[in-house]
């Protein structure tokens, strides 16, 4: 089956977009001071039929991560929303990374890709903003609610980075969620509380399974990278206030480090923390902004 791809590029970067899986990132390449190229994010091996999560980065909306309970009460009326992926028995990850998303306008090093969603309650549209340029790419996400209710409303993006045994990670945070059996929160405690999990000063990644989100972080981080990868220092809205960090061990070739607007069964915690009640029509926004620069790699 033929793909369509959506490519930008210039002298320094080359960005391909796959509007079919959830107009996702397949490939985000850098041009070194040597001349070579080297990835920024993990690229696609191209399989159409192993689904979106094998990209280089996906959208989340309507939510980010898991709502667990079949659904979340609202208005003293339970919205129930299914299971939407294989192996998962909760819904995750709203449906964006899902949907087929269309090409909207190519200008130049811009892209912008629009689709329509549903999932549970959920009737919304959303809009993607891809801007290239020689040492940065800029992801604006704006999602409208098209339901007939007021409902609450994420946002985030999910990017998957190359990991290597010199990969740091380097963000500052107030608090570490804990994570249940079923990855759902199970408490939350102080940085400082948690020493292994402060990446504060810059770190590896633990050797084994993390999949924790944070909090109160700086919105802003560094991933230093050895030869074969870019380092890139990510930037984000005042509206991705959490950041989850996820791998399943050193032996993985990659990980991810996913801005977002809330943690995981926020729809179902006390005071539904980052989550936003969107009137019919009022619309969510969201960017990421990934900048390479060699000196980023510096230790």
């Amino acid at each position: 089956m033929v793909v369509e791809r959506v490519t930008v590029e210039n002298g320094s970067a080359h960005l391909q977009l796959v509007p079919a899986l959830g107009g996702g990132i397949a490939e985000l390449d850098v041009r070194t001071a040597s001349g070579d190229w080297v990835p920024v994010l993990r690229p696609w091996h191209g399989r159409l039929e192993d689904g979106p999560f094998e990209l280089g980065c996906n959208v989340l909306v309507p939510f980010s991560n898991r709502i667990s309970g079949g659904g979340f009460e609202h208005d003293s009326e339970f919205h129930r929303v299914p299971a939407n992926l294989a192996g998962e028995p909760f819904p995750i990850h709203g449906d964006g990374f899902q949907r087929h998303w269309h090409l909207l306008a190519h200008n130049g090093e811009t892209v912008e890709l629009g689709c329509d969603g549903e999932i549970g309650p959920f009737r919304y549209r959303a809009w993607q903003l891809f801007t290239l340029r020689d040492d940065r790419l800029v992801v604006e996400l704006r999602v409208q609610n098209l339901s007939q209710q007021a409902l609450p409303f994420g946002i985030g993006f999910h990017p998957w980075f190359p990991r290597n045994e010199g990969t740091r990670l380097k963000f500052r945070a107030t608090e570490f969620w804990l994570e249940d059996g079923n990855h759902l929160p199970a408490g939350r405690r102080s940085i400082c509380e948690v020493p292994d999990r402060n990446f504060g000063d810059g770190r590896a990644l633990p050797e084994h399974w993390i999949n924790n989100a944070f909090g109160g972080w700086a919105r802003e981080a560094i991933i230093s990278q050895e030869a074969g990868a870019a380092s890139v220092k990510i930037t984000v809205s005042d509206t991705l206030g959490y950041a989850l960090v996820y791998s399943p061990g050193s032996k993985a070739d990659f990980f991810c480090f996913e801005p977002v607007s809330h943690p995981v069964d926020a729809h179902n915690l006390v005071g539904r923390p980052g989550l936003r009640v969107l009137e019919r029509h009022e619309e969510l926004t969201a960017s990421m902004t990934l900048n390479w620069d060699e000196r980023y790699g510096t230790r």
